[in-house]
């Protein structure tokens, strides 16, 4: 005997009290495998997009960081084009066909080899091609998530999707961490010296001068995904298979029509999606480029960029327990708020900060030593805005997911979390392009980073009045 749909988590099969103790191993099972998901994809964007191949990209495998920064930020604007045209359809025709893994497995076939190929990157090598591998993986990397977030409301309760969302991506920093202190450690070596931070040479025979300390990172992305999307193929429940292939192509491809067009008619859902369309324009670029801002301003090799992006992710993570047990209580709207502000100031922090000076200039910093990691005055002050990324960009990004699911109907999550992606992605490339565009004009990776605010603040503003949750009729504004 089960409960009715009102009464249960969608999808979610609920027993009679003979049962509850077995069915609640199965649901949290479920779930658990659900939220590994996270746990698995981070590292790609910790030591892949960010921390580690990022800044070797643009400082050790080319010789012009300028024109390497501009080439890195060329690749994410052309996938994150190719995510804006195929998302939503993907949704539609997801929405159409049941299943999301057949999918998942798909893309992610895909995303391994591409991350098991970045190993040929070595400093030299063609950029055409590096970057070809990584718009590849970005893709497909984003329409997975696409199809796992899908499967959230199916899974988990109204009540409880924005706690398990936030523990979601806060597991997901803990993964991409733990792989980020193991290549701190054990492969990322000072290249002058050819040792670790524990002062012996790295594991494997890596030689940092050829880069293998950080293009080793692909491999072990690659590893790491592969092994940890099992608990999810294996435990959780899928949607019930609907229509085949060529009948959901045809049925997507309507849908999707009709979705748009029923978005006219849904102006709080469509409030909320521009407004975080505009908004996660902004919490990409910094993503994406603040790792490389850093190491070309700084000239931090792969051993500091990565003990930075360990200190972020360990914010990170208490970050997102915080704001998940803030967005039960409260609400998804008040934490994507509230992280939208602490990005704005600490966006604010990074561009106002130079080699020896930040606000402006209005706090001279002298350089007294360059020797030891983050020894100048400068390096500690972009720590500290750093902090305020931590913190805030996990939860703006679980919330702003949280924010959705309770915002529609999970026989419609598919085509929404299509749409969702496309406004993740619709406009990024205006984010990275506007960094390319200026930092090419004025010579100022500065400058560049400096768009970045354009987009919080915009999207910020549209949120602030977006009713919550964004159903017609719904929340208050």
């Amino acid at each position: 005997m089960t409960l009715s749909g009102a009464d249960q988590a969608p999808g979610v099969q609920v027993t009679t009290r003979a049962d509850d103790r077995s069915s609640a191993a199965t649901i949290d099972k479920g779930v658990a495998g659900w939220m590994f998901f996270d746990w698995a994809a981070q590292p790609f964007f910790t030591v892949i997009t960010t921390f580690i191949f990022g800044p070797y990209f643009v400082s050790r495998m080319t010789a012009d960081p300028v024109t390497a920064q501009t080439a890195w930020s060329n690749a994410a604007t052309i996938s994150g084009i190719a995510i804006a045209i195929l998302a939503p359809v993907l949704g539609s025709i997801a929405d159409q066909s049941g299943a999301r893994k057949p999918w998942i497995a798909f893309f992610a076939v895909i995303k391994i080899a591409c991350l098991l190929l970045l190993w040929t990157a070595a400093p030299g090598s063609p950029v055409g091609f590096v970057m070809l591998l990584m718009i590849l993986a970005s893709v497909a990397a984003e329409f997975s998530i696409v199809f796992n977030d899908s499967m959230m409301p199916r899974l988990v309760s109204q009540k409880d999707v924005g706690r398990v969302s936030n523990i979601a991506w806060g597991l997901g920093y803990l993964g991409g961490m733990i792989v980020l202190i193991f290549v701190v450690l054990f492969l990322a070596a000072n290249p002058s010296t050819g040792v670790t931070l524990l002062g012996a040479p790295p594991l494997f025979g890596l030689d940092p001068a050829l880069g293998e300390d950080a293009r080793i990172t692909g491999p072990i992305s690659a590893v790491w995904y592969f092994l940890f999307i099992l608990p999810m193929f294996l435990f959780t429940p899928d949607a019930p298979k609907g229509k085949a292939l060529g009948n959901a192509v045809r049925s997507g491809l309507i849908e999707i029509r009709h979705t748009l067009a029923e978005l006219r008619h849904r102006k709080p859902v469509l409030r909320f999606l521009v407004g975080r369309m505009i908004y996660q324009d902004g919490v990409n670029g910094l993503l994406i480029l603040g790792g490389v801002f850093a190491a070309a301003m700084f000239g931090w090799s792969t051993m500091e960029i990565g003990i930075y992006g360990i200190i972020l992710n360990v914010v990170a993570i208490f970050g997102c327990m915080l704001a998940g047990r803030i967005d039960r209580l409260f609400g998804s709207k008040i934490v994507v708020i509230t992280s939208l502000s602490l990005l704005i100031l600490a966006t604010l922090g990074i561009v106002s900060t130079g080699a020896d000076f930040t606000l402006f200039g209005f706090v001279n910093l002298p350089i007294g030593t360059t020797e030891g990691l983050f020894a100048t005055p400068a390096e500690k002050a972009y720590i500290l805005y750093g902090l305020l990324i931590g913190v805030s960009f996990g939860p703006v990004q679980a919330s702003s997911r949280s924010y959705l699911a309770r915002s529609v109907d999970p026989d419609e999550a598919g085509r929404y979390f299509g749409i969702y992606a496309l406004s993740g992605r619709a406009t990024s490339f205006m984010a990275t392009l506007s960094f390319s565009l200026l930092t090419a004009w004025t010579g100022s990776a500065r400058v560049g980073m400096a768009t970045m605010l354009v987009f919080l603040v915009v999207g910020l503003v549209i949120l602030w009045k977006t009713p919550y949750p964004a159903r017609s009729g719904a929340g208050a504004p």
